[in-house]
């Protein structure tokens, strides 16, 4: 569809590298033709198409300095934040659109306003979740600071010419108690996250082993995979291979997977009738928790589940997720109307997963059908057993397999740009 090319401003206020909605949308924006400017963090390269795209220019706020106390360290953040995004929104050209990701609502939704009215801007946010509710995991839904960002997300989104926001359950939230009218577009996988063949498999898997030798056998073909006459197969006797992304924050609890990880072990070495397969578990991420859980697995000395916490380059990510037997996601929602959007990473890749059940996971992870829930450790566990018990010969289990898989085939069908152009395209025309 012809357009006519605007210049479109992008904020995400985080890492760019880690906010791959946005980039998405930048991506999709420049196939349409148009001018995109993201503004964000430099901690990670962005994603290969976006460094390639002649119409995309990304412009990286500076790091804060930190200072001790908290309070302080706060107000100061927040100032220097305006000061710096004020900066860089004056010295790019001149917007036509200002895309804003919420959270964080401050200072970026009110910066985003405040300029957009100044210079005739149209404003538009794209809700990913509530800042207010992520702010209450370590605060209180009382404490002020949680009550003024509530307030800054309500009048900025009453004020927004377009919201976006990602499930229905948080469409239905803004409109009955803030009176927000959005358009859901729900995350979708780019065509980079799809299934593999064995080769390819193999080669990602041997290129892994280069640093991970745990998963490389003595006669140096995979743990998990060799090379016959007849190509590359599965190895009969071979560990499952379990992935979880996590970001190691409070949102995410790691003690789950951690404890149900213990159970495995435990029903191993004591002996249990259950014929359980060994696991090597790839945990990718960052964040402040990490050191602390790495610790604290190395101390337990597993014997029977190795867990390696490697950081994955972009274009690694979705063969790790594609190489998997199974995934987890520990995402618990703030708010509890945000889907994980790792889980849609995963089924782009046709990967079954067990997810944390809240509130609105229903409107991506359907119980039995194409994946699990989970409510506790002790039901991750049982999970993790069910599906890893007499692995990979159990006709049980590849049978649910195939099933999960037949329903992913479905999900796979429909990608982030057929979506976005269905559901936002005409929104920037």
């Amino acid at each position: 569809m012809a357009c006519k090319s605007k210049n479109i401003c992008i904020v995400v206020l985080g890492d760019i590298g880690r906010s791959p909605r946005m980039q998405y949308h930048s991506l999709s924006l420049a196939d349409l033709g148009h001018k995109v400017d993201i503004l964000g963090y430099g901690e990670t390269d962005p994603l290969d198409e976006v460094k390639k795209s002649p119409l995309l220019y990304y412009h990286y706020l500076l790091a804060c300095p930190t200072i001790p106390h908290k309070l302080t360290n706060y107000a100061f953040k927040t100032i220097w934040q305006i000061l710096n995004l004020l900066f860089l929104l004056v010295t790019i050209r001149k917007p036509d659109i200002i895309l804003v990701q919420n959270p964080p609502a401050i200072p970026a939704l009110l910066v985003c306003w405040v300029f957009s009215k100044v210079v005739g801007s149209k404003l538009y946010i794209d809700w990913h979740n509530y800042a207010h509710s992520i702010m209450a995991l370590n605060l209180s839904k009382d404490n002020m600071l949680v009550k003024i960002t509530k307030r800054v997300e309500m009048f900025v989104g009453r004020k927004a010419d377009h919201n976006f926001c990602v499930t229905n359950a948080m469409k239905k939230d803004l409109c009955e108690n803030w009176n927000i009218s959005a358009v859901t577009l729900y995350d979708k996988p780019p065509k980079i996250f799809r299934s593999i063949s064995l080769e390819e498999k193999d080669i990602f898997l041997k290129r892994l082993g280069k640093r991970y030798n745990q998963i490389i056998s003595r006669d140096g073909s995979t743990v998990f995979t060799e090379n016959t006459n007849d190509g590359v197969r599965l190895k009969p006797s071979r560990p499952g291979l379990l992935v979880s992304s996590t970001s190691w924050t409070e949102d995410e609890d790691f003690s789950i997977l951690f404890s149900a990880l213990q159970e495995y072990e435990d029903h191993i070495e004591n002996g249990n009738q259950r014929k359980l397969a060994q696991l090597i578990c790839f945990i990718t991420g960052k964040g402040h928790l990490k050191e602390y859980y790495c610790s604290k697995i190395a101390k337990q000395n597993w014997k029977n589940v190795c867990v390696i916490t490697p950081w994955l380059e972009s274009n690694d990510y979705p063969l790790m997720l594609a190489s998997a037997d199974l995934g987890v996601c520990l995402h618990t929602s703030s708010s509890g109307l945000d889907l994980p959007m790792k889980v849609v990473d995963m089924f782009g890749c046709g990967l079954p997963v067990c997810a944390y059940d809240f509130e609105c996971l229903d409107e991506l992870v359907h119980h039995g059908i194409n994946g699990y829930k989970f409510k506790s450790s002790r039901d991750l566990a049982e999970q993790l057993q069910n599906w890893f018990e007499y692995f990979p010969n159990s006709q049980i289990q590849q049978a649910t397999e195939k099933k999960f898989k037949a329903e992913l085939h479905t999900f796979q069908m429909l990608r982030w740009q057929e979506n976005w152009t269905k559901i936002a395209s005409e929104t920037f025309a």
